[in-house]
């Protein structure tokens, strides 16, 4: 695992960060207002690490940001500081858990959904157009200017975009200062709004509180990493131990070079 980096030196872009930071609602609410350009007034205090799933058998979700505002529109927003080539569809499941839970059991009436904004805020360019912001809604394929208006909007946001004159000056100050969360690019941002949220960051930074939640959520990553290990280099024991016993030498050897083929025999032997 790379070396811990120091707690001063994390950008928004760092999901412990993001987290920490959004815990604030003056922080989700200046957020989203520079994202929306609106005035986003929350109901409740915003979630981080929200936990969802539609039931024990199907695959939990954990949001980092959950928010409501006062006219129910549902709020989601994610930091991915990594291209894990898949943000579109889990967009797509986030979306369909979100949507699960939110009708309680009898009602019919599906007009009832809130509407459901999902918002995702990468380094890279997620599609290649160089815009610094994506926003999708369901649309016709037949009448392009048909909108199928079910109250759905995912919105992926790209810090390296290269149309400035598509959006706000201000959302450009914001993501550039959520990829680099330093004093330097605060002092450079025109917006206030930006600037105060500055100051609230750098005081969760400077918390003794957080350093050591900092430390020991570190600290748990490695044990979870070190476990994984161990657990992967016991399956593969086995599995060499299953492969010897029936004398296939040659898949014994092709397994230790091919991570595919090791795979495959772990599949087969049902390790």
């Amino acid at each position: 695992m790379n070396q811990r980096k120091p707690l001063k030196e994390l950008n928004l872009l760092d999901k412990f960060l993001f987290d920490e930071a959004m815990d604030d609602p003056e922080n989700v609410k200046t957020m989203l207002d520079i994202i929306l350009s609106q005035n986003t007034n929350l109901k409740h205090p915003p979630q981080t690490e929200k936990e969802q799933r539609t039931s024990t058998d199907n695959r939990q979700i954990r949001l980092d940001v959950y928010a409501i505002d006062e006219d129910d529109v549902i709020y989601e927003v994610e930091a991915q500081k990594e291209n894990t080539h898949n943000l579109p569809k889990r967009s797509r499941l986030y979306q369909g858990i979100i949507d699960s839970k939110l009708l309680p059991p009898g009602v019919i009436d599906f007009n009832l959904l809130n509407e459901v904004l999902i918002v995702m805020i990468t380094p890279f360019d997620l599609f290649g157009h160089g815009l610094y912001r994506y926003t999708f809604q369901m649309r016709c394929e037949e009448v392009p200017e048909l909108k199928l208006d079910d109250g759905a909007t995912r919105i992926f946001l790209n810090t390296k975009g290269k149309h400035p004159e598509l959006v706000s000056p201000e959302l450009i100050e914001l993501l550039k200062y959520m990829e680099h969360s330093t004093d330097e690019v605060s002092e450079i941002c025109k917006s206030e709004r930006i600037q105060k949220m500055h100051s609230r960051i750098c005081q969760v930074k400077a918390s003794e509180k957080t350093e050591v939640k900092y430390m020991q959520s570190w600290e748990e990553k490695i044990l979870i990493k070190q476990e994984g290990e161990r657990i992967g280099l016991e399956r593969i024991n086995r599995l060499n131990q299953k492969l010897i016993e029936q004398g296939r030498f040659d898949d014994l050897t092709k397994a230790t070079s091919d991570s595919n083929y090791q795979k495959k025999l772990l599949k087969e032997f049902k390790i």
